[in-house]
């Protein structure tokens, strides 16, 4: 049974779900106006394709920046970084080439020690059988900005300019920080009996996510669907050029399919979870996402953009499962540490996969990287579905019986 509805009448949820979609809004502006101001400013290629480059290289501070989430009041934490992100973007008004870079990595590394926050204050402020389903709508908002964020940046940049899309995301991010600031955090519930060994006080994201199995299979999944899905569009353009005969343009037709199939794993995440378990869910995510990948190979059209759905369908079942179980089974003091190193185990990999997938398109047949990314997703799901789905905690047990 969906409770779709249950978490959205929930006023915390509500106000977490408009941040990050206020703030998903303007990151995915900037996005792609981002490439296109400094290769305005510049007229190099190779500028504007590395201009991002300081927001993935933030992810690698994960493990540090996770520690200060857990020494903190978080949601006094949320509400500042997002205001002096705000500051940051409004800075990039000024159009320097350098501060552009200066700022998005500023932004790299303020969004990492928001969302390591952000993670660590959901317990408290919604129900323990409620946050699978959340977690889904928080990717399904997510995916949302992917589609919509960055036509409305290139619009806007088209027509008023670089600094115009700077100050957008600028407010857009003072919007987050007064809508986490109204967030009423419910008091602390006592934690459930556990046979886990209890975590050290000042133990690391790394070790919090080693000691358990689950945490640890669970985060090694979404790393590898992460590196697969590199692996695959990084041959996007060599599937329309060789494969369909296709201008590049109908990259646009692609993306969108994928998007919408992202939007629907996330509208279903919490329901299936609690049929499937964490474990289950996720295996099931990579065995969809390796059908959609392998799809990618064939000739034809259609059967190409299927695939691109069923990639949708399946990339967040893993990132989902491995953020809902850090909040069910990571202890809450070491929440924030553990959330961002897990992003950063999950995400970082995709970087140097995207660099090697660029590489081999242009060495090899694409459909050998194709093949070698549903194949990775296959053995990733196999490795999840050996063994059994952990019990659900007795939250989860109630929200899964029948109303």
């Amino acid at each position: 049974m969906w409770t779709t509805g249950r978490v959205l009448r929930e006023r915390n949820a509500r106000l977490y779900l408009t941040g990050v979609l206020v703030s998903g809004f303007g990151d995915s502006a900037m996005s792609l106006a981002a490439g296109v101001w400094v290769k305005t400013l510049t007229g190099s290629d190779a500028l504007a394709g590395v201009v991002g480059a300081g927001m993935w290289l933030a992810l690698l501070l994960g493990p540090v920046l996770g520690g200060v989430a857990d020494r903190v009041e978080r949601r006094r934490l949320l509400v500042t970084v997002h205001l002096a992100l705000a500051v940051v973007l409004a800075a990039l008004a000024s159009g320097r080439v350098w501060v552009i870079f200066a700022g998005l990595t500023l932004v790299g590394a303020g969004s990492v020690l928001a969302g390591a926050a952000e993670a660590a204050i959901l317990p408290s402020v919604l129900p323990g059988e409620l946050r699978g389903d959340f977690n889904g709508l928080v990717r399904t908002v997510a995916e949302g900005m992917k589609l919509f964020g960055p036509a409305a940046g290139a619009g806007l940049f088209a027509l008023l300019g670089g600094p115009a899309v700077a100050l957008l995301d600028a407010a857009t991010f003072a919007a987050a920080a007064i809508a986490f600031a109204l967030l009423r955090p419910r008091p602390a519930a006592p934690p459930e009996p556990s046979p886990r060994p209890s975590a050290r006080p000042r133990e690391s994201g790394f070790g919090v996510i080693r000691r358990d199995r689950t945490l640890r299979a669970l985060v090694l999944a979404g790393g590898a669907a992460l590196v697969a899905s590199s692996l695959s569009s990084s041959a996007t353009f060599a599937v329309l050029d060789e494969g369909l005969h296709r201008p590049p343009a109908f990259a646009g037709v692609l993306t969108p399919a994928q998007g919408l199939g992202s939007i629907a794993c996330g509208l279903l995440a919490g329901s299936l979870m609690r049929r499937l378990g964490e474990r289950g869910f996720a295996a099931l995510g990579l065995a969809l996402f390796a059908i959609g990948a392998a799809c990618r190979a064939a000739p034809w059209t259609w059967l190409v953009l299927a695939g691109c759905v069923f990639i949708g369908l399946g990339l967040p079942a893993p990132l989902i499962a491995a953020v809902t179980a850090l909040q069910r089974l990571a202890p809450g003091h070491l929440l924030g540490r553990a959330s961002a190193t897990a992003d950063t185990l999950m995400f970082a990999p995709a970087g140097p996969a995207l660099l090697l997938g660029g590489l081999a398109v242009s060495a090899l047949d694409y459909r050998v990287q194709i093949a070698a990314a549903a194949a990775l997703a296959g053995c990733a799901a196999l490795a999840l579905a050996r063994r059994p789905a952990p019990a659900l905690s007795p939250a989860l047990r109630s929200s899964a019986a029948p109303r």
